[in-house]
């Protein structure tokens, strides 16, 4: 394939007429219609994916794999009804047995069928395969040279784990008016963990990178050697650490990744699907304060090469800048096709969808809180007693409540205004909507996070980012360790 093909004309290379068994792009295009016709949506979603993983631990590659997979999923909609099926084939046989699948929920056609995505021409990133840009060998190269790099920083580095993921995702989306649209996605991430040891207390650091781009700019050694030089710092500074205390203080959340803990206990609230159910904390919310002011949230899907980002959702619209919260009042939700339809909204370019085995739902792509005026210098000498987190690890989150706990992987004391000893065991308890209002300073440098995340919703994961600028919250429960 030429790299100058537009996504339509590789994807058509992979999807139609390669052999007497390839589905026929003209008989795609009449079962679609004959299917979608006496329904309010639909359609059919073509995907080819490569994928590999490598692992690296003890100086040894000890797993590597690669998968390609393709198939379709086909997809009518009518009233709140969805018939699904998909097939990890791609033929006419197995798209006519899905289209006699999904026709039994025509008969709960509401209206006009639903208009196809306005078009655009834009494009978030490159389409090259970034497992054709490299050889295999250089890739696990990479690894042997970053586990012998993290070795020789310090004495005390006892086991070094690093891990490259990339794939490659071509989709093309059919719909009943003839309409088609196509992307290429390429997605890279670098993961390095180093295991630290000192007079018999064992401590581990770790940090990744990735993106929508080729392993190039991973491979760049400016950027893997600070993964492996921050996963260090990390671990030598856990090797510092006392218990964290517990109780009710203030809390100052660091810039970028902690980002995480707005996506978890806000972001998944303000999804379409789950307002339309009134399942949410903010469902019928619309319009009023639910936040302080100063806060604003987006959902930005336009962001250039970002892990988050997407050309077109998994439903063919293009992604775009959803304002969610503005200056604390709740201004929108974001949503996929179905749901917009239900709740007389915009599509906003949120439906996504883990493979051609997942029908699309409302989800996150970029979710960041937007500047303020002040400095995390400020923030900490405003602190009388609090915590610092500057880096998270995991969290959960109860949609319906809002109730939500996150563990800090790096946080501080502040006593009296100023940083106090390293903590471990941290963790932050609260709720969602309540915790929007105890915002008290919104910081001046917003960043977003290195291009880690993957976002879990009923059993589909998908690649997010997430970012916002240091923040003080008031009165949140801190949960500790120590006595």
């Amino acid at each position: 394939m030429l790299p100058s093909a537009t996504p339509l004309e590789t994807t058509d290379g992979l999807f139609f007429g390669q052999d007497g068994s390839a589905l026929d792009r003209a008989a795609a295009e009449r079962l679609v219609q004959d299917t979608l016709t006496g329904t309010d949506d639909g359609e059919l979603f073509l995907e080819y994916r490569e994928s590999e993983a490598l692992a690296l631990e003890d100086g040894r590659i000890r797993t590597a794999s690669s998968d390609t997979a393709l198939g379709f999923g086909l997809r009518a909609v009518s009233g709140e009804a969805t018939g699904y099926a998909h097939a990890g084939e791609i033929s006419e046989a197995a798209l006519n047995r899905a289209a006699d699948s999904v026709r039994a929920v025509r008969a709960g056609h509401s209206g006009e069928f639903m208009a196809a995505p306005q078009a655009t021409n834009q494009r978030l990133y490159s389409g090259d395969n970034p497992l054709r840009t490299t050889e295999f060998a250089v890739r696990a190269a990479l690894l042997s040279e970053i586990d012998a790099y993290a070795r020789a920083l310090d004495p005390r580095v006892t086991q070094v784990m690093a891990s490259l993921y990339g794939e490659w995702q071509a989709v093309q989306i059919l719909r009943a008016d003839g309409s088609r649209v196509a992307d290429l996605r390429p997605l890279v991430r670098l993961n390095v963990s180093i295991v630290v040891e000192q007079d018999g207390r064992r401590e581990t650091g770790g940090h990744g990178t990735g993106g929508r781009f080729s392993y190039a700019q991973i491979m760049d050694g400016a950027i893997w050697r600070a993964a492996a030089d921050e996963a260090l710092r990390q671990a030598l500074l856990n090797l510092e650490s006392v218990a964290a205390p517990a109780g009710e203080m203030e809390v100052v959340l660091g810039s970028g990744w902690p980002g995480i803990l707005l996506h978890e206990a806000i972001g998944h609230g303000l999804e379409g699907d789950f307002n339309r159910k009134k399942t949410s904390a903010f469902a019928g919310l619309l319009g009023q304060r639910v936040a302080s002011p100063g806060v604003t949230i987006v959902d930005d899907g336009t962001l250039p090469d970002r892990r988050g980002s997407l050309t077109v959702d998994d439903e063919g619209t293009p992604t775009s800048r959803t304002v969610m919260i503005e200056d604390g009042i709740l201004v929108g939700y974001i949503q996929d096709r179905l749901n917009a339809r239900l709740m007389n909204m915009r599509a906003t370019g949120n439906g996504r969808r883990q493979s051609y085995a997942h029908a699309p739902m409302p989800r996150m792509t970029n979710t960041v809180m937007l500047n303020g005026a002040h400095t995390p210098e400020e923030m900490i000498r405003s602190t009388k007693r609090g915590l610092y987190a500057v880096n998270f690890g995991g969290g959960q989150v109860d949609i319906t409540s809002g109730k939500f706990v996150f563990s800090a992987s790096e946080a501080y004391m502040i006593e009296d205004g100023k940083l106090g000893a390293p903590v471990k065991g941290a963790t932050i308890i609260g709720n969602g909507p309540d915790a929007l209002t105890k915002v008290t300073m919104i910081g001046n440098d917003m960043a977003l996070d290195p291009g880690i995340g993957t976002c879990g919703k009923q059993g589909q994961g998908v690649p997010v980012g997430v970012g916002q600028p240091h923040l003080k919250m008031a009165g949140l429960t801190i949960g500790g360790t120590a006595r």
